[in-house]
């Protein structure tokens, strides 16, 4: 078979032109092949700029080889002085930087259903440990922000001393009794939906057979005079009320065979699961359906507040404690907690609880916050 030489064309000449441009240039290196125990060169380059040439005294050279991964070799070179050291692997390309962790602690407050984030400064005892090194030296601190003039033992103090109530969320600074309390923390929008039953029952009928407390049926009638927002409005306070006062029947301090003889008798429309899980959430203890004394008022303090949003804070008391089972005397601490104050219209006549704004607490009815 005869064979034909075939000119290459003229694009096909300037493409390998192209790709021979491209070739890197060669640039010379001196190597020295002197390392013991070496069975080749080994080339190394300082990205960071080191030169090792440059030292009054010659680098600590070090060459390792994988036991397994003959391979794979790592050239150590240390600089003097007791400076740091640089690792050259053959299997692997720069070293990457070193991606620093940070760290935070969540602190769970189960009574309002918030989640606090602390950060925690990472190599905090390094640095303590060079700011007592340097205490004697002014300038050290020149680039800290050491905010107020409070030494740690002074702000551990502080901290432990702070005062908290036992009361539903509230704001302190607000001018008037429909703000005081922070009504969408109290009674969350992602439970709202499951508390518009009462309307149904009702407009139904059924209402007087769903076994409803006092306070809600004598105002269950209000219902009917509100439309829309002010009707569901509504609906959920009574709910609400209705599902806190089953917890607090439910969930009393005794035995768990006088509590399942109880939950028998108790009458009541059935708790929602996802408002029964809140409730069990804020007001038991983790592995305990029953109420500590300090979740039992704060439980009732929340059934207060509710009863004054349902009476535009002005409520006649006499309902609640039918369904508290507590009578005004007993109850009043707790209003008093709340901020409240009692009013009469004349001698001989029913008197009512207000809650003025801002809120002014009495000084004996607070207490320490515990450590979480």
């Amino acid at each position: 078979m005869a064979s034909h030489e075939t000119n290459p064309s003229p694009a096909a000449s300037s493409k390998k032109k192209k790709r021979h441009s491209k070739k890197r240039k060669a640039i010379e290196v001196t190597v020295d092949a002197s390392f013991p125990g070496a069975a080749a060169p080994v080339v190394g380059y300082f990205p960071t700029g080191y030169d090792p040439l440059a030292a009054a005294e010659p680098p600590r050279v070090r060459l390792f080889r994988h036991e397994k991964h003959h391979n794979r070799v790592e050239l150590v070179v240390g600089a003097p002085g007791g400076g740091p050291d640089f690792v050259g692997r053959s299997y692997a390309g720069e070293a990457a930087a070193p991606q620093l962790c940070g760290y935070a602690l969540g602190v769970l407050d189960k009574a309002t259903g918030t989640l606090k984030i602390v950060p925690i400064a990472s190599n905090k005892d390094n640095k303590w440990k060079s700011l007592k090194e340097q205490r004697n030296d002014p300038s050290a601190y020149l680039d800290l922000d050491l905010g107020e003039s409070k030494t740690t033992a002074d702000a551990t103090d502080s901290e432990a001393s702070v005062e908290v109530r036992n009361i539903p969320p509230y704001d302190p600074a607000a001018d008037t009794s429909e703000k005081a309390y922070l009504f969408d923390e109290i009674i969350p929008k992602n439970i709202r939906p499951h508390l518009l039953d009462i309307v149904g029952h009702f407009e139904s009928g059924e209402f007087g057979l769903k076994g409803y407390g006092s306070f809600v049926s004598n105002r269950v009638n209000k219902l009917q005079e509100l439309q829309g927002e002010d009707q569901e409005r509504l609906a959920w306070i009574l709910s609400y009320i209705t599902h806190l006062l089953s917890l607090l029947a439910r969930n009393s301090s005794m035995s768990k065979q006088k509590r399942k003889e109880k939950d028998q008798t108790i009458r009541g429309p059935m708790i929602p699961q996802a408002v029964h899980r809140k409730l069990l959430l804020m007001f038991t203890e983790p592995g305990s359906s029953s109420l500590s004394t300090e979740k039992h008022e704060l439980l009732v303090n929340y059934i207060l507040v509710l009863t004054l949003f349902a009476d535009d804070f002005r409520s006649e008391p006499t309902d609640i404690c039918v369904d508290l089972k507590m009578n005004r005397q007993m109850l009043k601490p707790y209003y008093d907690q709340l901020g409240c104050k009692s009013v009469s219209t004349g001698a001989f006549k029913p008197f009512f609880m207000t809650l003025p704004a801002p809120l002014k607490f009495p000084q004996q009815v607070t207490r320490r916050r515990r450590r979480k």
